[in-house]
């Protein structure tokens, strides 16, 4: 083989294996960024999420919890894994979650929400009021808090808003200043739901409370340990007279003093129960005679 004829094969190769080349790093993805990672797998995450598949959209989002710290959509994977958790019945994570997006995230636009649904975590986690009633303490507690940061307006002043501005936009579609304050105002009022919702739970997870207790009690009547259940009758008449056990405590707490021949405390009980309940005065007077009598003696 001639030298011209082998240094002009050599350079067809060679011309060949950079073709080749080119065309695998032309066909090769570019690197993604770090935040372009995390956009991409919000994506896929927030896709399963409007689907209604939460439970794998909550396995989407916990795989940002790390990579999407102190990055614009931090408050959003912390807010949509706390929903996720919650729409798939997951509540202590989702209680978790939606505390940990406020500690992370203060100034979240997903405050308000959040700390609604903190409160309906605990809530769902509230169980039978023979159990331990660690989580309806909470749910309280945290119904309190959003009352509280999220105090109640005027229903009929925002309803009255809401119209008038309907009215307006009719006159005038366009108007981008009415367009503003009837949305400001519709939505301030369809919050006003969970602030009711608020208010009515809590009453019925404090009943839920004085239930345990009074139960607590009466176990210790029925083992006859009369002092104990003098102790926790107490503490439904000191701290729940908001409830119907209130009534119901201060009547038993009479009678176990009675069976304990605490003649004097017993008195003052029924002192305490009349006078909160005169109707029964005529009803409790043979238990004031027998007081009475078995005092003097």
């Amino acid at each position: 083989m001639s030298v011209t004829r082998f240094f002009s094969r050599s350079a067809v190769i060679l011309f060949a294996m950079g073709l080749l080349m080119s065309s695998g790093c032309s066909s090769s993805k570019p690197v993604m960024t770090a935040t372009e990672r995390v956009n991409e797998g919000y994506a896929k995450a927030q896709k399963l999420y409007d689907k209604g598949d939460y439970s794998e959209a909550a396995i989407g989002f916990e795989s940002l919890l790390f990579t999407s710290r102190a990055t614009a959509l931090e408050d959003d994977v912390l807010y949509y894994l706390a929903q996720s958790y919650y729409r798939s019945g997951q509540y202590i994570l989702s209680a978790e979650m939606f505390t940990r997006l406020q500690q992370q995230v203060s100034s979240t636009p997903y405050a308000r929400t959040s700390q609604f649904l903190l409160a309906k975590s605990y809530e769902k986690l509230s169980p039978h009021f023979e159990l331990d009633q660690q989580y309806t303490n909470k749910a309280i507690e945290q119904f309190g808090l959003y009352l509280e940061l999220y105090p109640m307006t005027d229903s009929s002043k925002l309803a009255s808003d809401v119209e008038t501005y309907r009215e307006l936009l009719k006159i005038n579609p366009g108007n981008a200043v009415y367009k503003q304050n009837f949305a400001a105002a519709t939505a301030k009022y369809s919050r006003i739901d969970s602030l009711k919702y608020a208010e009515k739970a809590i009453p019925v997870l404090r009943e839920k409370l004085a239930k345990n207790t009074y139960f607590i009690a009466h176990q210790y009547v029925q083992l006859k340990k009369y002092k104990a259940a003098v102790i926790f009758y107490d503490e439904v008449i000191k701290g729940y007279a908001d409830t119907v056990y209130f009534k119901q405590a201060l009547a038993a707490k009479i009678d176990v003093l009675m069976k304990r021949k605490k003649w004097f405390d017993a008195g003052q009980a029924l002192d305490q129960y009349v006078q909160r309940f005169p109707e029964k005065q005529k009803e409790m007077k043979g238990v004031r005679e027998k007081i009475n009598r078995n005092f003097k003696n």
